[in-house]
């Protein structure tokens, strides 16, 4: 086939054709829409029926591609992180996303080297590129199969994937660097790990406050171009956040959920567009990464891939979450289980398995098979059976008929969630006491896990989670919390 601009469009609107196809079929047979995704990409790939010639020496564009679409997953992500939600977790996340991190890494990188060819320094850094977990294929399974998650979980899970990234991506490349022409030494690595993340932190606070002031004082006259500012604001949180040595992935995260959890202009045409924008740079990152790896490079390595991944299962992600949890109130076994279970690995693995490739790092080929083996491995067995796991665990529990129907609406009016806090207008009062607009329905009360019908005589209380049916929800939010 000749190369053209028609040829290419034609080839990439076929393959996100047949992966949207794919990730439907996903949600019926309890499969994360990640492995088909990637299963698009390799049948397309040059070792597949496709033949389309993307191979290792791509790696710096899928490299470029996967950083900019990690930047849209995270800040999608970060706008969707309601701060209520996860303040009674925040510590728990933190530990997790950074302590959890480290000690994953550094159990994986022991096993790697006593059991491979691999020095201490290559070891480690295959530990840390399968260090972080990817959290996102999980809820749509939840969904899809109508549970929701007690103990907090769903907020825990959700936080911790949001912010664990940045945390795997900084020990990737710091021992990128020690094994690279610039041989960072262990205290200079420590040195910059610390001030990435420090720097990072703050820059994204200071690009959250920045971009909420732009959000809500530019005019730009259409709401359409609001996304687009925010676009913009994003890349440069990123861009700058990196130029001055910080992290750029976890200042866009931040950024993201203090934008998220204040009022701006547009809200809801900026939180649907980057729903669809996360969605589509998610096809777009998982298409391409099927398409640069070849499978019988990954066949070559499957029994240490093998023993790499029921160490991660079964011992190392077990044991870090239980060492970050012992600082906190007990959190109950099967809690632990569950937390340790969803550790999956995901497209940020294999992402972060081209930053080798592009140092020209040796063996750098073997440590991407294996890393892509681990990741596939990992969504297939942990993902396909976490309902199954929730239910045995007694941890999930089904949707009531009220919200699974809303999901089914096509309305304008929307579905919201929010927490009655002590001291708030509702706390105490009747239903029928409450100023609602005559649009606006509270369909169902959340109280000490079980949910409730709610009429006019049902009186509110402190930590009562409403679920709202409404058409302006920052009104609602106001007048409610």
């Amino acid at each position: 086939m000749v190369i053209t601009v028609s040829n290419v469009l034609l080839v990439v609107s076929l393959l996100l054709f047949f992966a949207i196809l794919a990730g439907k079929t996903s949600y019926r047979f309890g499969v994360p829409s990640l492995i088909l995704f990637l299963g698009v990409g390799m049948l397309a790939g040059s070792e597949g029926i496709g033949k389309i010639q993307f191979g290792y020496e791509h790696a710096g564009a899928t490299q470029f591609l996967g950083n900019v679409a990690l930047c849209f997953i995270l800040f999608s992500g970060g706008l969707d992180t309601k701060w209520r939600s996860i303040r009674p977790v925040l510590g728990k996340g933190i530990a997790l996303s950074t302590l959890g991190v480290v000690l994953t890494a550094f159990f994986v990188g022991v096993f790697v080297h006593l059991f491979t060819n691999f020095s201490w320094v290559e070891s480690f850094l295959l530990g840390s590129i399968v260090s972080s977990t990817d959290a996102a294929a999980v809820f749509s399974i939840l969904n899809s199969k109508s549970l929701s998650l007690k103990n907090n979980l769903k907020p825990l899970l959700e936080f911790e994937s949001g912010s664990n990234d940045p945390m795997a991506f900084l020990l990737t490349t710091l021992f990128v660097g020690m094994l690279g022409a610039e041989g960072l030494s262990v205290g200079k690595a420590l040195l910059m790990l610390l001030w990435q993340m420090s720097l990072g932190v703050l820059m994204g606070f200071v690009m959250g406050k920045l971009s909420v002031i732009s959000i809500n004082r530019i005019r730009v006259g259409y709401e359409g171009l609001y996304p687009v500012l925010c676009i913009a604001l994003m890349l440069f949180t990123y861009s700058f956040t990196n130029a001055l040595g910080g992290n750029g992935f976890l200042a866009v995260y931040i950024c993201a959920i203090f934008v998220g959890n204040k009022k701006i202009s547009h809200r809801q045409a900026i939180m649907n567009s980057f729903d669809g924008y996360a969605w589509l740079m998610q096809l777009l990152l998982f298409l391409t990464l099927g398409l640069l790896v070849f499978p019988s490079h990954v066949w070559e390595v499957k029994w240490i891939g093998l023993l790499i991944s029921i160490l991660i299962i079964l011992v190392a992600r077990p044991l870090a979450v239980m060492i970050c949890l012992l600082f906190f109130k007990k959190t109950d076994f099967r809690s632990q289980l569950f937390i340790s279970w969803v550790g999956l690995r995901g497209s940020a693995a294999i992402l972060f398995a081209t930053y080798p490739m592009m140092a020209g790092l040796k063996d750098s080929d073997m440590i991407f098979s294996i890393v892509f083996f681990i990741a596939f491995l990992s969504m297939a067995l942990q993902g396909s059976t976490i309902p199954w796991v929730a239910r045995k665990l007694k941890l999930g529990e089904p949707l009531p008929a009220a919200l699974l129907a809303r999901r089914d609406l096509d309305t304008k009016t929307e579905m919201i969630e929010i927490e009655v806090e002590k001291g708030a207008p509702l706390d105490g009062k009747l239903l029928l006491e409450a100023d609602l607009p005559e649009d606006t329905r509270i369909t169902m009360v959340l109280r000490k896990g079980e949910y409730i019908i709610p009429n006019g005589n049902t009186r509110l209380e402190p930590r009562d989670h409403l679920y709202v049916l409404c058409k302006n929800p920052d009104e609602i939010r106001n007048l409610i919390g």
